[in-house]
């Protein structure tokens, strides 16, 4: 059975089993392994994607749910404030292993979209269904903030 939708601004069709979860689609149907694999019950957010510009997890959604609707996954990440929060992660080396990343700035992103002057507050209940093993929460929410600033500026 196949679905259609958007797929980082690109109509896109995937030949797969509605039930299963986006998580797979995107990465093994779709080719894109940015989205992470982290516990398959959305309380990590590895697999954070973009659902009409909402931060969804992407291991506990069907396929079948984003027909015809706009998916963005980290590789078609562009907005303003993405790139915010993408240079942000860079100039304040957020990362250390690095492989809740693309889950963090999908989150940090759709807070930026809606919210563009977070206070910490914010940015807690934002990022935290985001697990860092790493513990760089400090750089993350330093980093969200510079990415704020320098869209103000």
């Amino acid at each position: 059975m196949s679905t259609s939708f958007i797929l980082n601004g690109k109509p896109s069709t995937l030949n797969a089993d509605p039930n299963m979860p986006l998580l797979w689609a995107i990465r093994e149907v779709a080719g894109l392994p940015g989205t992470k694999f982290g516990c398959g019950m959305a309380l990590c957010g590895a697999c954070t994607v973009h659902l009409d510009g909402k931060a969804v997890r992407s291991c506990v959604t069907p396929l079948s749910s984003v027909a015809g609707r706009n998916v963005t996954t980290i590789e078609g990440l562009a907005t303003p404030p993405a790139k915010a929060v993408q240079a942000a992660w860079i100039k304040l080396q957020v990362p250390q292993c690095g492989y809740c990343q693309s889950g963090q700035i999908m989150s940090a992103s759709a807070l930026l979209e809606r919210n563009p002057a977070p206070t910490d507050a914010d940015i807690d209940s934002a990022m935290s269904g985001n697990i860092c093993r790493c513990a760089t929460y400090i750089r993350i929410r330093a980093a969200i903030h510079a990415a704020a600033d320098s869209i103000k500026a």
